[in-house]
């Protein structure tokens, strides 16, 4: 039996396991096999890790960002971070979150509204589309009588899912129709959502309003299930291989990690050197990382996703950390800081933040594409 490939984590180690099985049913395979075996094995665990995650986009054309309190999407240079001149767009009051079509052709970004969650009074109603060649908007989605779009994912066949706060919705648009397709129930005031990565389900994040994670059966477009969760959650994301969703507890400094073939939580993560809740997860392009932002702490945790129970490397960065995005050569971690309008660099082999930009007045999301 041939060692796993250095690529193996614990979510990604079942699909190696699988393959080797497979290749067992083959008798004394030659080496020049085992060598072409090995091959394909690490680049389906490469696919399996996400990269070609694509609500973990990334890419070398350009990077969009997402200035919520100067209530613009910029566009800076990926390789020397400055904002390129007489870019930044208005779409409305104020954008929050994005997504990426599959060809990185536009940029999805949605529209919440002049206030926060649960008080938010003149609520938004658009996603807005923006060309990201020309960096003009294209046109923009009016998603009434829904309001407030916040948290956006995406699926291969480029139907976006948007989450709804107000109207406890999750909204299922066609982006080149501009029309919904669905409005499906999810009880709580769904803030986030994570959506598996074959889009068969979507997991939503209720907040404190709804304590537990609604599951969302995307083919049937209903509720199949509630995952307790005592105190709330708040960010929210799926693991590259689907496997596993990871979701972040509302009121302590503790991660939820959710079975995907069961929906029920199979780990409790503690959030070292923490004292207060966090804010959103991700993990890195090549899934052996998982980065989570705490918005109070001003902290980014980095847990080895082969051992999540293991040391964590605790950061410090900007004010108010909302947003983590990651270079193409996946390397380079961004985080977006609400609070001062910085975005921290994180080199990744080096567990250390190497330097800070501005990225605008208050960034809370961004992406290279």
């Amino acid at each position: 039996m041939l060692p796993p490939p250095a690529a193996c984590t614990a979510l990604t180690q079942p699909i190696y396991n699988r393959q080797m099985a497979n290749a067992a049913l083959f008798s004394r395979p030659s080496k020049g096999a085992l060598v072409a075996l090995l091959g394909l094995t690490a680049a389906a665990l490469v696919f399996a890790a996400g990269r070609v995650d694509l609500n973990n986009p990334t890419g070398t054309h350009g990077l969009i960002v997402i200035d919520k309190i100067g209530r613009r999407v910029r566009f800076l240079d990926p390789s020397t971070f400055q904002e390129i001149p007489n870019s930044a767009l208005d779409v409305g009051v104020a954008p929050h979150d994005l997504a990426i079509s599959p060809d990185h052709k536009f940029a999805y970004v949605t529209v919440y509204g002049d206030g926060v969650y649960g008080n938010n009074p003149h609520p938004g109603h658009t996603i807005a589309i923006i060309d990201l060649a020309s960096r003009k908007v294209a046109g923009t989605i009016d998603v009434s009588p829904y309001q407030a779009p916040h948290g956006i994912q995406i699926d291969d066949a480029g139907k976006i899912y948007v989450t709804c706060d107000l109207s406890r919705k999750l909204l299922v648009i066609d982006p080149k129709a501009r029309k919904i397709e669905a409005a499906i129930d999810t009880e709580g005031t769904g803030h986030w959502a994570a959506v598996l990565p074959d889009a068969s389900k979507a997991y939503v994040a209720n907040k404190n309003d709804k304590l537990f994670v609604t599951v969302i059966d995307l083919k049937k477009r209903s509720i199949i299930a509630r995952i307790p969760a005592p105190n709330g959650t708040e960010g929210i994301t799926a693991s590259p291989d689907g496997r596993h969703v990871v979701a972040v507890d509302h009121s302590e400094p503790k991660l939820l990690l959710i079975d995907t073939s069961t929906d029920k939580v199979a780990a409790t993560i503690p959030l070292q050197g923490n004292s207060k809740a966090s804010f959103k997860p991700r993990f890195s392009l090549d899934g052996s990382k998982l980065l989570v932002c705490s918005v109070s702490e001003r902290l980014v945790n980095v847990l080895d996703a082969a051992d999540l129970h293991g040391k964590q490397q605790v950061l410090t960065v900007g004010k108010d950390p909302m947003g983590i995005n990651f270079a193409p050569d996946g390397k380079t971690a961004l985080v977006a800081n609400h609070g001062d309008g910085t975005v921290s660099v994180i080199d990744l082999s080096q567990g250390r933040v190497v330097s800070s930009f501005k990225g605008g007045a208050g960034v809370e999301s961004m992406a290279y594409y």
